[in-house]
């Protein structure tokens, strides 16, 4: 008997290569999202990736006050912050394969010549860089049959360290035709006061650097802070050779959120569809539109402390922002968020700068500085009883701080720092290793290399009954993300517990703590991952969601 069922070869995605020119932070990454947003909203499977230039094998030994937050997926790839809008607007989860830096190209490639890959050739960067890149581009677009795959390139065209990039996006139109590669060029217009006008010549000289490499731009997007008039669109198609109707003039709006449909608005999905031969339905479900409504309304304001010490970049905390913003929405109320110093808490008072929050957030973090600070702000809300949300480091600190001043462990401290402490160093007949609270995991006391070797990525939780998680979530099991080194110290676990510290969460097998709460107050939760990762802008995050409803209750009480 045979088998006439033929078998179905693989689909060929689509590819949309998103660059940019002119200078940085131009928002290369939300429009390569907000186009994700409007595909995946019309019926397609899209996946997104993003190349760095950064000679690091990924984003996880970056300064997150230069670069932002490191964004961690559920595999455990520290990714940069972009991948957090990619998964905010596809509401889809990521995976390392959508991460890629030019230190990983070269590690992979430096050990495939080490073992003899190459013998008796050179490796240039073309062609074997080039083709790496190419094949981490095509790996990542048909893991799983997606119909379109997104890139973003890191920098600016003309960026010598991303020559690689731009030069295997060009090959990629000649691998895989033309009707299946599409090029998005992101610009800037500058206005200038002095003639009141927008100005064009920053965009054609960055299309035409783009050009000399040998991609020719099928959709420009400009962005800008002042209006652009129909002329300054026809200007820009003479000089770029790009049609007008392909030229999308992006003015600045109040919420990212909105950009889906400003893009949608100047037809550009219908203009996506034609150069790519797509055939897209209309928007699946209104949720997206409801959303940016929802936002737009005028709301009451809730007033949340983010108690951090990298205050000067706003992006090192964009993903727990986000999802401030998120749960404030699902409470029909607007977030105003106020920036806390935690280093100026320490030279002042915690009541300075809190007196009159509904909630106080403690982030992320490593190090010592502001570490007493955000000590003191901890205190503050136990005492006081202010809804408070510890996430990760603010977790621990919560641990610390309680240790300190209610079980009276008095020099606890978590053993990240206490080298670093004066008074063990000033003391040595005080035994630190008895107060280290938080301690340094056993597999982690051997690593000597940073990259990539803390706890990542998703750990499942076992949540108590009877907890405020338990009670937010609506469930006795979730998946969190990590990324630390130093967890809870069980050797104090019984004494803490008996002091009034619930532990509200752990791992399956009981070993790690995961979640520690203070039950005689409104909300107080600390966890040891990164709730913030998982949040999502249509339906926020069950932990940040309970954490703002309980601020508007103290705020309303």
């Amino acid at each position: 008997m045979t088998n006439d069922t033929k078998s179905v070869p693989p689909k060929r995605p689509k590819y949309i290569f998103v660059t940019g020119g002119v200078l940085s932070g131009l928002g290369k990454g939300i429009t390569a999202a907000s186009i994700g947003n409007i595909l995946k909203e019309r019926g397609l499977s899209v996946n997104m990736q993003k190349f760095d230039q950064y000679i690091n094998v990924d984003a996880g030994t970056l300064n997150p006050g230069e670069h932002g937050e490191v964004f961690v997926t559920d595999d455990g790839a520290e990714c940069d912050l972009d991948l957090g809008h990619y998964e905010r607007f596809l509401d889809q989860n990521l995976t390392a394969d959508s991460s890629i830096m030019t230190g990983n190209i070269y590690q992979s490639l430096i050990a495939r010549e080490r073992a003899g890959a190459y013998l008796g050739k050179t490796v240039q960067v073309i062609p074997h860089v080039t083709n790496a890149v190419k094949n981490h581009a095509r790996q990542a677009a048909t893991k799983n049959n997606y119909d379109v795959h997104i890139v973003e390139i890191g920098g600016t065209v003309g960026d010598d360290e991303g020559f690689h990039f731009i030069e295997a996006a060009r090959q990629m139109m000649m691998d895989e035709g033309r009707k299946n590669v599409l090029y998005v060029h992101v610009v800037f217009l500058p206005f200038l006061k002095a003639s009141d006008e927008v100005k064009t010549k920053p965009a054609q000289n960055s299309v035409r650097d783009l050009r000399s490499i040998g991609i020719q731009p099928d959709v420009l997007i400009a962005r800008t802070d002042h209006p652009v008039k129909n002329d300054i669109v026809d200007k820009l198609s003479l000089y770029t050779n790009v049609e007008p109707e392909a030229i999308l003039p992006l003015l600045t709006v109040p919420s990212v959120y909105e950009v889906p449909m400003l893009m949608e608005k100047h037809n550009l999905h219908k203009v996506i569809a034609k150069k790519l031969g797509l055939r897209l339905s209309a928007r699946t479900n209104t949720r997206w539109p409801k959303l940016v409504k929802k936002i737009k309304q005028t709301k009451p304001e809730v007033t949340i402390a983010l108690v951090g010490k990298y205050t000067s970049m706003l992006d090192t905390y964009a993903s727990v922002i986000e999802s401030l913003k998120a749960a404030a929405w699902q409470s029909d109320y607007n977030l105003n968020l106020r920036w806390v110093d935690a280093g100026e808490i320490e030279t002042n008072s915690a009541a300075t700068f809190l007196a009159d929050v509904s909630g106080i957030v403690v982030p992320g973090g490593f190090g010592q500085r502001g570490i007493e600070g955000k000590i003191q702000a901890i205190k503050y809300a136990r005492v006081n009883k202010v809804p408070y949300l510890g996430l990760c480091l603010g977790m621990q600190l919560a641990v610390v701080e309680f240790a300190r001043h209610v079980a009276g462990i008095e020099h606890a401290t978590s053993q990240e720092f206490a080298a670093e402490n004066e008074q063990w160093t000033a003391r040595p007949d005080l035994s630190a290793s008895r107060s280290w609270v938080i301690h340094l995991m056993e597999n982690q006391k051997n690593i000597t290399n940073k990259g990539g070797t803390m706890r990542l990525g998703g750990w499942d939780c076992v949540l108590a009954d009877d907890t405020f998680s338990q009670a937010a979530y609506g469930t006795k099991q979730i998946r969190e993300r990590h990324r630390h080194r130093y967890e809870f110290n069980n050797k104090y676990r019984e004494q803490l517990a008996k002091a009034g510290l619930v532990i509200a969460g752990t791992t399956p097998d009981d070993q790690l703590v995961e979640i520690v709460e203070i039950k005689e107050h409104p909300w107080f939760v600390g966890v040891q991952y990164h709730a913030e990762f998982t949040s999502r802008p249509i339906s926020g995050h069950p932990l940040f969601n309970a954490f703002i409803s309980a601020a508007i209750k103290n705020k309303t009480a």
